[in-house]
C-alpha cells in the first residue's frame, strides 16, 4: 500500500512540471508518448512514462477549462434562473455543485501540492496548512445549510408554535357567513370539463389549429362577480414558436363555469410573454432575472375587470429556519403583452387579482395549524385536537374554490387525524388575503359524498366532480356535477352534509334542486317562503304517446295522456320507470309545474295495455 500511495504522489508531480523529488528528474521520454505515427498516445500511470510534451498539452487544456468555466455557469445561471437567495433550495444546489464543490477541490489539490512539492511549487508547510484550513470553508458552507435545514424542521424547540401561527382561522357560523345558494354565480364544472369545452373552441378557427394550443393552467377566478376559468394560448412546437414568435399569441380561452360557454377572446395587442416562449420572454425566466434574488411560487395566469391578460407571481419568504414555514408576503403582476412588471406587498394587491396565494400552499399552511397547534409531540401522541384537510382522488390533495365576495376562496374538509370518512367541520381560505375561516360541521367526508352520488346513476357509469359547498335553505349541501366518459357534463347530484343518506339528483339545476327540497322537506327541515319546494299533484290517465328530445345535452323523455293536452317532462329517477311503459298504458303521475311544463317526479305503472 505504502509503494502504491508514492506512485500516485510521483505522478501528480509529474503532472504539475516538477519531475521526481527523489532524484531530480525531468520525466523522461518512456513509452508512453510515443507509439506510432497516427495513432493516440498510450498514456500510462507510471512516472517516467509522461513525456514534457504531454504535461504540456494538460496544462493547456486545464487553462482551457478554466476559460470556459465562467460563461458555462453564466449560461446555466441563465437557463436555470434559481434565485440569488440563501433560502432558496435550488440556490443550494447550484452554488453547492458549480462552486462549492469547484472550490473545495481547488484547495484539496494546492494543499496536497504544497504538501508534497514541485519544481514550480517547493514544499511549504505553512502553505499547506493554509490550504487545508481553506479547503473547509466550502465544507462549512455546507454545514450552515444542513444546520439551516435542522432549525426549519417541525420538531425543532418553539417551531411548531411558529408554524401553527402562519395562517389565521377564525370560526364562522355556516348560515351567518355562507349565503343563500345563487346558481347563476356557482361553477357547475371542474377544471377537467373546463379544459374539454376550452380545447373544443380552437379548432373552430382554422388559422389557430395548427400553430397554437392552449395551456392546460385554466385558473379559475372571479370575472366581474363571475367564477370562469382562463387560459392563454401556447406555441404547437419549437418551430412555431419561430415563425410567430414575432407577432405573439394573439389570444386566451375564457371558460364559463355556470352556463359552459366556452370562447376565443382575441387581444388587440397579442400577448409576448408565456410559458412557451424559449428565450428572455419566456414568463418564469423573465420575472426571475428582472427580480433575481425574489424566491417566487407557482405563476398564474389571470384576466383584469377590462379583460386584459397578466401573470400573478407571488413571491415566498421563508419564516422559519432556513426553508421552513413558507408564505406569501409580495407579489409581482407582469403584463403578459408588455412584459412591465409592477412589485407590491401583499396588502396593496388589487382586487381583481384572485391567486395570490397559491390553493396547494393554503392547504399545506391550514395542516401545518391542523396538526400543531398543540405542539409537536402532540401531533403524532395522543394527537388530541389534531386535524387535517380531507384526501382527494387519485392521490390528489382534496380541495376545491368558492366564489364569495368577489373573490375566490379555496374550501377544503376537515377531518381528525385518523382521517375516518367523516368530517368534523370544513375551511375556507381567501386566496387573495388568506383570511381562514372554520365552520364547526360534523358530516360526510367529499369522497363518501361522491361515492353516493354516482350510486344513485350507477347504471350510467357517471363519475362525480370534486363537490363544492353551498346553502339551501341554511343547510350545509355538497354540489356535484355527474360527467360521462367524455367527461361533459350530464346530470347534477346534492347531497346534506349531515344527513347524508339524502342524495338528490337530476338533468337540470332546477329539477335537482327542486328534487332536493323535496327531500330535506321529508327530513322535517323548514324552508323559508321564498324557498319553499314545489307543490306536487297527481294525475292518472292512459298513455298516448311516449316521444324523447335532446335538451341541454341530455336525452329526455315526454308523456302525453290520452284527454290531456298537458306535456309531462321525465327526468331522473322518473325516466327509468318511463323506460317500461308504452302506448295504453295507465299510469299514475305525481309532478310539478316548471316555467309551463309539468315535470314528472314519480311515474307508476298502473295497468299494463297487454293486461286490458
Amino acid at each position: 500500500m505504502a509503494q502504491q500511495k508514492t506512485s500516485w504522489q510521483e505522478l501528480f508531480n509529474q503532472l504539475q512540471g516538477g519531475g521526481n523529488p527523489s532524484d531530480g528528474s525531468s520525466g523522461g521520454s518512456g513509452s508512453g508518448g510515443g507509439g506510432k505515427p497516427g495513432e493516440a498516445p498510450q498514456w500510462s500511470f507510471s512516472p517516467d512514462q509522461i513525456t514534457e510534451k504531454q504535461k504540456k498539452q494538460l496544462r493547456k487544456l486545464l487553462k482551457v477549462l478554466l476559460v470556459l468555466a465562467l460563461p458555462i455557469i453564466a449560461f446555466c445561471y441563465w437557463y436555470f434562473h434559481p434565485p440569488i437567495n440563501i433560502q432558496s433550495q435550488d440556490t443550494w444546489y447550484f452554488v453547492g455543485f458549480f462552486i462549492l464543490l469547484p472550490l473545495f477541490l481547488f484547495f484539496y489539490v494546492r494543499y496536497k501540492t504544497y504538501q508534497v512539492g514541485t519544481k514550480k511549487h517547493p514544499k511549504s508547510a505553512k502553505k499547506s496548512t493554509l490550504n487545508k484550513r481553506l479547503m473547509f470553508i466550502p465544507v462549512a458552507v455546507v454545514v450552515a445549510g444542513l444546520i439551516g435545514s435542522l432549525a426549519s424542521a417541525t420538531f425543532f424547540p418553539g417551531n411548531a408554535a411558529r408554524y401553527s401561527s402562519i395562517l389565521s382561522i377564525q370560526d364562522f357560523e355556516f348560515v351567518n357567513d355562507i349565503q343563500q345558494v345563487d346558481f347563476n354565480e356557482i361553477p357547475v364544472i371542474d377544471r377537467s370539463s373546463a379544459a374539454i369545452l376550452g380545447n373544443r373552441t380552437i379548432g373552430a378557427i382554422p388559422e389557430y389549429v395548427s400553430q397554437f394550443e392552449i395551456s392546460s393552467l385554466y385558473s379559475q377566478i372571479s370575472y366581474q362577480d363571475h367564477p370562469v376559468r382562463v387560459s392563454p394560448l401556447l406555441y404547437a412546437d419549437i418551430i412555431k414558436w419561430i415563425t410567430n414568435s414575432a407577432t405573439g399569441l394573439p389570444a386566451y380561452v375564457k371558460v364559463d363555469m355556470t352556463t359552459q360557454n366556452a370562447e376565443i377572446v382575441r387581444l388587440e395587442e397579442p400577448m409576448r410573454y408565456s410559458q412557451s416562449e424559449v428565450l428572455n420572454r419566456n414568463i418564469y425566466r423573465h420575472v426571475q432575472l428582472s427580480y433575481p434574488f425574489y424566491l417566487l411560487d407557482e405563476f398564474a395566469f389571470e384576466i383584469d375587470d377590462e379583460g386584459h391578460p397578466w401573470w400573478i407571481c407571488p413571491v415566498q419568504k421563508r419564516t422559519i429556519g432556513l426553508f421552513g414555514g413558507t408564505t406569501i408576503q409580495r407579489v409581482i403582476l407582469c403584463d403578459a403583452v408588455t412584459g412591465e412588471t409592477f412589485d407590491m406587498p401583499i396588502e396593496e394587491v388589487p382586487h381583481w387579482v384572485d391567486k395570490a396565494f397559491p390553493a396547494e400552499l393554503l392547504i399545506q399552511q391550514y395542516n401545518w395549524y391542523g396538526s400543531l397547534h398543540n405542539g409537536w409531540i402532540n401531533s403524532f401522541l395522543g394527537q388530541e385536537g389534531v386535524v387535517q384537510t380531507t384526501p382527494g382522488t387519485d392521490g390528489m390533495l382534496g380541495y376545491n374554490y368558492l366564489a364569495k365576495d368577489d373573490d375566490v376562496w379555496v374550501y377544503s374538509g376537515v377531518t381528525s387525524a385518523v382521517s375516518d370518512n367523516s368530517i368534523v367541520g370544513f375551511m375556507l381560505i381567501n386566496q387573495r388575503t388568506a383570511e381562514g375561516h372554520y365552520y364547526a360541521i360534523a358530516g360526510a367526508t367529499e369522497d363518501s359524498a361522491m361515492r353516493s352520488a354516482e350510486g344513485q346513476v350507477q347504471h350510467l357509469n357517471y363519475r362525480s366532480t370534486f363537490p363544492i359547498l353551498i346553502n339551501i335553505a341554511d343547510v350545509p349541501t355538497y354540489f356535484m356535477a355527474l360527467k360521462d366518459a367524455a367527461g361533459l357534463v350530464k346530470m347534477y347530484a346534492m347531497l346534506d352534509i349531515q344527513r347524508y343518506q339524502n342524495v338528490a339528483v337530476g338533468d337540470t339545476l332546477a329539477n335537482t334542486e327542486a328534487a332536493y327540497k323535496r327531500l330535506l322537506i321529508t327530513n322535517g327541515v323548514e324552508l323559508g317562503d321564498d324557498l319553499v319546494a314545489p307543490d306536487y299533484e297527481t294525475v292518472t290517465g292512459v298513455v298516448k304517446r311516449i316521444s324523447t328530445a335532446v335538451v341541454e345535452g341530455n336525452s329526455q323523455f315526454f308523456v302525453t295522456l290520452e284527454g290531456d293536452s298537458n306535456l309531462y317532462q321525465c327526468v331522473f329517477p322518473a325516466i327509468l320507470m318511463v323506460l317500461d311503459a308504452e302506448s295504453g298504458d295507465e299510469v299514475e303521475i305525481s309532478y310539478w309545474q316548471n316555467e309551463g311544463m309539468r315535470v314528472v317526479e314519480e311515474f307508476k305503472i298502473i295497468k299494463r295495455a297487454a293486461d286490458a
